[in-house]
C-alpha cells in the first residue's frame, strides 16, 4: 500500500517554514522606529497583519501572494480569479487586527511580458478591488528571465484602525465562543498537495469533477465560455479565495453604533484560516486553548482529495481550511446575536466551538485532529 500523502512530501514543510520565519523575525527585531513616532511598531500577537502608529490611528500592513495555485492558472490559461486570490490573502489578514483595508499594490514577476495575460490580471485585480472596497494605488511588473520561469503574483494591502479599536486577542477568556465563516473552496493554500494528488490520480484539470460541487455557503465560478452544467476540476480548484471585508468590516462598524446589541469589545479575536489550517488559532493567544466541537462541513473537494490521495485526516486539517475560511472569537453573552447578524450576510456561518483554559492547543470533534503548535 502506498504511503499516505502529506504536505511535506509534496514539497512544503510547514515546520521548516515556521522555523525559517522565526529566524527572520529574530534578525529583524532591532529594525524599528522609536515608540510614539509615526511608524513605530505596535506589539501584536498572531502576526496576521502588522500594526504601526500613525497619529490618532494605527496603520495595518500585510503582504502575501497567490502561491502555486498560479501553476494551475497558467496551465489552463485562466487568470480570472488570481487577482481576487492575491487581494484576499492580504486583506483577510488585515481584518484579523480589526483594520479596514483601504489600498493595495501588486507585484507581478514574469519571465516575459504578455499583454493578453496582463490584461486578464488587471481585470481580476479590478474586481478584487471592488469586492474588498479598496483603491489600487500602484504596482510593479518585473521581467526576470533566468530568475522566474513562470508568472508570480503578490501584493501588499494597507488598512487603518482607530487607536484603541485594534483587535489583539488581549481580552480573550475561557468560555468565549468561536464562530466559523465558510470558505469558497481551497482558497490559496495547500496547492502543492493538490497538484500532487491530481498527478497521482491521473486526472486532468479539464476533467469534470467526479463529485457534486454544491456546498452550503459557497458557489463555484464557471470559466468564461463554459456553459456546461457540470464543473471541471480546474474550475473547482481555481475558485477564487473568499474576501471577507463584507461582512467583517461592516460587523466592526455596526458594533460601534448605538443600534448594536453588542460592542466592539465583544469581538475578541479574528483568525484567518490559511497555511497551517486550524493551527492558526494558536497564534491568537499564548496560553488559551480552542475546541472545535461543531465544525462546518468540509467542501466536497476536500473529501475527494483525502480519499484519492490517501491523506490522513489530521494532515488535511493542518494543510487546508476544510471549509472554514475565517473564525471569530466572541463573548459568550452576545455570540448568538453576532452569529445571526453574520449569517444574514453570509449563509453557512455558525457557532463551531469555544475557547478554554485547559491547555494551549486546538482540539476537534474528530479524534486525532489536535495541534499544540503553529
Amino acid at each position: 500500500m502506498a504511503e499516505p500523502m502529506d504536505y511535506a512530501s509534496a514539497g512544503v514543510d510547514i515546520d521548516l517554514e515556521g522555523a525559517a520565519v522565526a529566524s527572520l523575525i529574530a534578525s529583524l527585531s532591532a529594525s524599528s522606529r522609536p515608540a510614539g513616532t509615526p511608524g513605530a511598531p505596535v506589539d501584536l500577537p498572531g502576526g496576521f497583519g502588522g500594526l504601526i502608529e500613525f497619529g490618532d490611528s494605527l496603520l495595518a500592513l500585510a503582504t502575501d501572494g497567490v502561491g502555486s495555485k498560479l501553476q494551475i492558472a497558467s496551465l489552463l490559461k485562466q487568470w480570472g480569479g488570481v487577482g481576487i486570490d492575491c487581494m484576499a490573502m492580504n486583506v483577510n489578514d488585515l481584518l484579523c487586527v480589526g483594520a479596514e483595508p483601504i489600498a493595495f499594490v501588486d507585484y507581478v514577476a514574469v519571465p516575459k511580458p504578455d499583454p493578453e495575460i496582463h490584461a486578464a490580471l488587471g481585470a481580476s485585480l479590478a474586481e478584487a478591488c471592488r469586492l474588498a472596497r479598496v483603491t489600487l494605488a500602484g504596482g510593479e511588473t518585473a521581467s526576470l528571465p533566468g530568475i522566474v520561469t513562470e508568472l508570480d503574483l503578490s501584493g501588499t494591502a494597507l488598512g487603518y484602525v482607530k487607536k484603541g479599536n485594534a483587535i489583539t486577542g488581549e481580552h480573550l477568556e475561557s468560555g468565549d465562543v468561536l464562530i466559523g465563516l465558510p470558505s469558497s473552496g481551497v482558497h490559496s493554500n495547500g496547492y502543492s498537495l493538490v497538484r500532487r494528488v491530481m498527478e497521482h490520480a491521473g486526472h486532468q484539470y479539464t476533467d469534470n469533477a467526479p463529485f457534486n460541487v454544491a456546498s452550503v455557503g459557497r458557489s463555484v465560478m464557471h470559466f468564461e465560455g463554459n456553459d456546461d452544467s457540470q464543473f471541471t476540476l480546474g474550475e473547482v480548484f481555481l475558485n477564487p479565495t473568499r474576501i471577507y471585508c463584507d461582512p467583517i468590516v461592516d460587523l466592526l462598524k455596526h458594533a460601534e453604533t448605538t443600534e448594536s446589541e453588542f460592542a466592539l469589545s465583544d469581538i475578541r479575536a479574528i483568525c484567518h484560516v490559511t497555511g497551517g489550517g486550524l493551527s492558526n488559532l494558536l497564534r491568537l493567544h499564548g496560553s488559551l486553548g480552542w475546541h472545535i466541537g461543531s465544525p462546518l462541513a468540509p467542501h466536497p473537494e476536500f473529501e475527494w482529495l483525502q480519499e484519492v490521495g490517501g491523506v490522513e485526516t489530521r494532515e488535511m486539517y493542518r494543510t487546508f481550511n476544510m471549509g472554514t475560511g475565517m473564525i471569530l472569537a466572541v463573548s459568550k453573552q452576545h455570540a448568538e446575536t453576532i452569529c445571526a447578524w453574520l449569517n444574514e450576510r453570509m449563509i453557512g456561518t455558525q457557532v463551531i466551538g469555544h475557547v478554554h483554559d485547559q491547555g494551549h492547543k486546538v482540539t476537534h470533534a474528530i479524534e486525532g485532529v489536535e495541534f499544540s503548535h503553529y
